[in-house]
């Protein structure tokens, strides 16, 4: 590398069209944990979430007002608990996990509009967001590394 070259920029960025065009596509497959709970705040969100994990996961803890629904079980059970006039939003555990992607191919060969929450459930609970089990729901406290420790939006 020269004196005057640096890795950032070795390659160019992309032209503004061309990266209005992949961000915008990138937001048509994806939303993050804190847009999802701003949603699921109103009488209607507009979408379906959806738990795509296990069940000893889903009873560990899972984003209250989710359906549950493994991955292994969409192709069967779908139609019976999800509206597919609806978007559906999968989660899986975290950024470590392919499981949405999974879910989220199955939902889309069955017609379904879908989307996956970045983040999974990792940084749902990271970010401080209510919790369901079947004990109830709380809220923990948010890892200043994913949000503001005050709890308050990042207003990104």
């Amino acid at each position: 590398m020269g004196t005057n070259e640096n890795a950032v920029l070795r390659v160019p960025p992309a032209s503004p069209a061309d990266a209005l065009a992949h961000f915008t596509g990138l937001m048509a497959y994806s939303s993050d944990v804190s847009d999802v709970h701003a949603a699921l705040d109103a009488e209607d969100p507009g979408f379906t979430l959806v738990d795509s994990r296990g069940a000893a996961a889903w009873f560990q803890g899972r984003v209250p007002g989710a359906v549950h629904l493994p991955t292994d079980e969409i192709a069967a059970r779908a139609a019976e608990l999800v509206d597919a006039a609806k978007p559906v939003v999968v989660y899986c555990w975290g950024p470590g996990c392919n499981g949405a992607y999974r879910a989220a191919i199955e939902f889309a060969k069955l017609g379904y509009q879908v989307k996956y929450m970045m983040g999974g459930y990792e940084y749902w609970v990271r970010e401080g967001l209510p919790v369901a089990t079947d004990a109830g729901v709380e809220r923990g406290r948010p890892d200043p590394l994913t949000a503001p420790s005050s709890g308050v939006s990042c207003d990104c």
